[in-house]
């Protein structure tokens, strides 16, 4: 059985593979380059066949920012958050330049997954390759990423037609109801983690030492600022963000489950933060959502606050491995198997409600009469496919 699933999501992994080798983000909706999707899915990728990584790590590479341009949210050293190559496809959103930049995750994905795919593949050829890209976008993060200097990563749309929050948890409206700029939290981790990754590579390769100095400082300096700003005494948990004045957004989300990974906490607030995301209200027989029951904006069928993401879950198991709690990681990916084997697909984003699935992809026609008609979750997304690859692979 488990065969047949991993053909059929390798199935999907090719269908969404384009001539140079790296992976779109999706079908049919989304048959775009998206920095952040596609930087996921080729780490996810990375134990089955890692040259996907390294495609996507060249591509984006060349569309590296050069500039700083307001109307395409470029900046120097700034990875894109979309890009579309057709003329026709471009023109579907006649109010942005592609490449489009607004994304503040892509960056330090991208020197996460370079050095990612550097452990497991040994390749010091390519990495030197695109050295100067590393730096660049290290630098992006403190320099465009940081700019009042308190040591966190921030956002705020330069186009006022872009997008107005631009985590993983994206929109053109303000349905985080955060003023920006905005310091959200998974970002944080995340830059942590590209600092010590920049660190490491630098080591390895022997480069100047000035840089690995430099990356590790930025690391510590984060480290040492992240709990007194995002840690919620109350709640033992973590908020979502800070606000434009660094007051924190509260909210029961599973973006901190995103810090599992990068290091960034330390063990004992890790397993707070574990034990809160495996609560009742968070976690469902199909995965955890990506807000409370309790919040009072939750709705099982929304787009970011109250469904289920393959991905977001993907990324939690993840941390959760990386940091031995083996037994929730495994529940993680029997939830993912059960909502696969319920809906016959691992789309996009699925709700959840009293323990029962809703599929709001279309062609789920079983499901149809449920979904919500506002939502056409993609059927195939590339970061839901293959994180179940992932996670099924060695079985």
């Amino acid at each position: 059985m488990k065969e047949d699933i991993k053909n059929e999501l390798l199935a999907g992994v090719d269908k969404l593979k384009t001539a140079e080798g790296y992976l779109l983000a999706g079908y049919p909706n989304y048959f775009f380059l998206f920095g952040r999707d596609s930087l996921i899915s080729s780490w996810q990728m990375l134990e089955i066949d890692p040259v996907i990584a390294k495609n996507t790590l060249s591509i984006l590479a060349k569309y590296q920012g050069k500039a700083v341009n307001n109307k395409r949210e470029e900046e120097p050293g700034k990875i894109l958050h979309e890009h579309r190559f057709k003329r026709e496809d471009q023109q579907a959103i006649p109010r942005w330049k592609f490449p489009y930049y607004g994304s503040v995750d892509s960056t330090p994905l991208f020197v996460i997954v370079a050095e990612k795919y550097f452990k497991q593949t040994g390749d010091a050829e390519f990495i030197s390759l695109i050295w100067d890209n590393i730096a660049r976008a290290l630098e992006w993060l403190s320099v465009y990423g940081d700019r009042d200097n308190d040591n966190f990563i921030e956002y705020e749309r330069k186009n006022p037609y872009g997008l107005f929050h631009q985590g993983w948890r994206d929109s053109f409206e303000d349905h985080l109801k955060i003023n920006p700029p905005v310091a959200i939290v998974e970002a944080q981790g995340y830059a942590y983690a590209a600092y010590r990754a920049g660190a490491k590579m630098a080591e390895r390769l022997g480069r100047d030492n000035s840089l690995k100095n430099l990356w590790e400082e930025k690391a510590a300096a984060l480290a040492a600022a992240f709990p007194k700003a995002f840690w919620d005494q109350e709640e033992q948990y973590c908020y979502l963000a800070l606000d434009k004045n660094k007051k924190p957004k509260k909210s029961v989300s599973s973006n901190p489950g995103h810090l599992l990974f990068t290091g960034i906490i330390t063990k004992e607030r890790a397993r707070k933060i574990v034990k809160r995301l495996f609560e009742k209200d968070m976690l469902t027989p199909f995965g955890i959502r990506t807000i409370s029951e309790k919040e009072p904006d939750f709705n099982h069928l929304s787009y970011h606050l109250g469904s289920v993401w393959p991905h977001d879950n993907w990324i939690i198991y993840y941390g959760l491995k990386q940091t031995g709690f083996s037994k929730e990681a495994e529940r993680i990916k029997q939830s993912m198997l059960s909502a696969y084997r319920e809906l016959g697909r691992v789309p996009e984003l699925f709700g959840v409600k009293n323990g029962e699935i809703f599929s709001l992809a279309a062609g789920a026609e079983q499901y149809k009469e449920k979904a919500n008609n506002n939502i056409k979750a993609n059927p195939l997304q590339a970061w839901a496919v293959c994180g179940l690859l992932n996670m099924i692979w060695n079985d």
